[in-house]
């Protein structure tokens, strides 16, 4: 078997007890669970003493939660797959006080079949990833009392396509939003410059998202009718054919842009739709986070379809 062993943290401005009751309660976790947010809903059979759930669904597979041991500091829990492919994890949520807060470390120590041992480094990355999603989902109900974080998912829609002109970049997954930001500042200076105006919404291109290097390579851009002259080295253009789509609508700020995309990934691999490989999938900002507050931010996200 191929063990693999994943730990993320972040702090909580709430006490300790705080925390640790809205991770001990199951019935809770559908408020910030990352994997629960790509199929809300989800039926979760609890136990009667509160220390399991069952569930068994077409996103997020089935198996079992379990807390095997508990005290004030810490929850440890088996997580038992038996959807898509079985296996038992031991995670373990710790709870410290800092400076009047939570620190929250979450882990997991798992294996894979011995025949899947070239993605241990890829399943790493990939619970990291919810783990972190949903660390951040946990943060903002414990001290908000709300996730900012909402999906609808649409469905498939035909686009059209477009040509674009923009800026294409490879940084560290951690880098990334400043990165864009970076990027933005670039192609609205240029269009302000140029006196070229963009005939619609900006929008990125997801080239390779790889989580177990931790690297991102995307195109931010804006799409114009036909390609302006005397582009600057920097820039790219291309084409974004037209084609069919699968979209999810993600209502609420950027940071939490990744529950998205996992959720639509996740689609796409219980068969709600069938990939396109061959185009790239994008995300469409449809409003100006200058304008709109970022618990209001609307981004559709595109996976093409065969």
């Amino acid at each position: 078997m191929a063990k693999f062993n994943v730990q993320k943290s972040i702090f909580i401005e709430a006490p300790v007890e705080k925390v640790y009751a809205t991770v001990r309660d199951f019935k809770q976790w559908p408020a910030w669970s990352p994997w629960l947010i790509a199929e809300p809903d989800s039926r979760m059979d609890y136990s009667a003493d509160g220390k399991s759930y069952t569930w068994d669904e077409k996103i997020t597979g089935s198996g079992e939660m379990k807390i095997t041991d508990e005290n004030p500091q810490s929850i440890n829990y088996q997580l038992t797959f038996l959807k898509p492919w079985k296996s038992v994890n031991s995670a373990q949520f710790l709870f410290a006080e800092k400076n009047g807060g939570t620190e929250v470390t979450w882990t997991m120590e798992g294996s894979l079949p011995f025949f899947m041992f070239w993605m241990k480094a890829m399943m790493t990355g990939f619970v990291g990833a919810d783990y972190q999603r949903g660390l951040m989902m946990l943060k903002a109900v414990v001290e908000t009392g709300t996730n900012p974080s909402k999906l609808d998912f649409l469905g498939q829609k035909s686009f059209s396509g477009f040509r674009y002109v923009g800026v294409k970049t490879r940084c560290p997954i951690t880098d990334i939003a400043a990165n864009m930001q970076r990027d933005m500042q670039k192609l609205t200076q240029w269009l302000g410059a140029s006196g070229v105006q963009a005939p619609g919404k900006p929008f990125s291109i997801c080239h390779k998202w790889d989580l177990g290097k931790g690297t991102a390579d995307y195109t931010l851009a804006f799409p114009f009718d036909t390609e302006p002259t005397d582009l600057p080295n920097s820039f790219v253009s291309g084409v974004i054919p037209a084609c069919n789509v699968y979209q999810v609508r993600h209502t609420g700020p950027y940071r939490f842009l990744g529950n998205a995309w996992a959720a639509g990934v996740m689609h796409g691999r219980a068969k709600v739709y069938a990939p396109d490989k061959k185009i790239d999938a994008f995300e469409i900002y449809e409003n100006d986070p200058t304008v709109v507050a970022e618990n209001d931010l609307v981004t559709v996200l595109h996976f093409p379809v065969k």
